[in-house]
């Protein structure tokens, strides 16, 4: 399988866009690496600590998906060139650096993973 390294995907997040929101924390994607789609969603870390996948979800157009629904059935999809938001229920950040893990199931590169850090964003 083909592997892609950390500091490519590191590229998917938008600088500046960690800060906290109703009931939680956001931040956003926007993928110029190229098309694709997950079959499954790690759960996020938040410094080091899992946030259970029930409480992430991806925002799209308004459309709210947890990452427990992404499955090979329910394709996670992550087009080229549009944003997103990644919203993580009932987790406030102190203010400060935080670094955030995410990753993904993909087909024909197996499981890709990356990281971040930010500090959180006023407003």
């Amino acid at each position: 399988m083909v592997s892609v390294p950390g500091f490519l995907l590191r590229r998917l997040y938008v600088k500046g866009s960690l800060k906290n929101d109703a009931g939680g924390f956001e931040f956003q994607l926007v993928n110029s690496l190229g098309a694709g789609y997950a079959h499954k969603v790690w759960p996020l870390k938040l410094d080091g600590k899992e946030i259970p996948a029930e409480r992430s979800y991806f925002i799209l157009d308004g459309k709210e998906t947890p990452f427990s629904a992404v499955s090979e059935e329910s394709a996670f999809t992550l087009a080229m060139n549009k944003a997103i938001t990644v919203w993580s229920d009932g987790v406030a950040l102190a203010q400060g650096p935080h670094t955030v893990e995410m990753g993904f199931d993909v087909p024909g590169l197996g499981s890709v993973r990356f990281d971040f850090t930010d500090e959180v964003a006023d407003g």
